[in-house]
């Protein structure tokens, strides 16, 4: 059987202002960025908000070009170091979640282990985390509240469009 084709994406979040520095050095890593979803406040935890402060934004970035799967965790690695590098006075101003997306699944990388996550190596565990089933993206009962929002069902339908054409498409209104 052949593996579905996948594809790189990095949700962020991060302070208004700070969206450019941060996609040049994404850029710089993983190859242009095709595609990016509208801006959202996250505002689903305050997890962040002792590191990173208030009124936080989140966003979605498609990246150029196939992955192979097994390299998430060398990206996750990759993106924990890059968080490192823009952090101020030993704060993070981005926390960047890679994962990546094939026509079936949309997957996650953490450092975290839990009941429903497998290990991949080297401290990183992977999690479905919306599924593609009857023509629309569907989360899972572990899915984390932002990627269960229009916006991110929007990012991941131009995503597969992406897949199936080759063409992105517009996401919405940038703010």
């Amino acid at each position: 059987m052949e593996r579905e084709t996948a594809f790189l994406f990095t949700g962020l979040i991060f302070q208004k202002g700070f969206e450019e520095e941060i996609i040049a050095r994404l850029s710089s890593e993983f190859g242009e960025t095709i595609l990016k979803s509208k801006i959202i406040p996250f505002n689903f935890t305050d997890y962040y908000e002792r590191e990173m402060g208030n009124n936080l934004l989140r966003e979605w970035v498609l990246f150029d070009g196939p992955i192979k799967p097994e390299e998430i965790a060398d990206i996750k690695h990759k993106t924990i170091l890059i968080e490192k590098e823009l952090s101020f006075e030993g704060k993070r101003r981005v926390n960047i979640d890679p994962g990546y997306f094939t026509l079936s699944k949309v997957v996650l990388p953490t450092t975290k282990d839990c009941a429903h996550r497998i290990y991949l190596r080297d401290n990183i565990f992977a999690e479905v985390t919306l599924i593609y089933f009857k023509s629309k993206w569907q989360p899972m009962q572990w899915t984390y509240r932002d990627y269960c929002t229009d916006g991110a069902f929007d990012f991941f339908r131009k995503c597969r469009e992406y897949i199936l054409t080759g063409k992105t498409g517009e996401v919405g209104s940038r703010e």
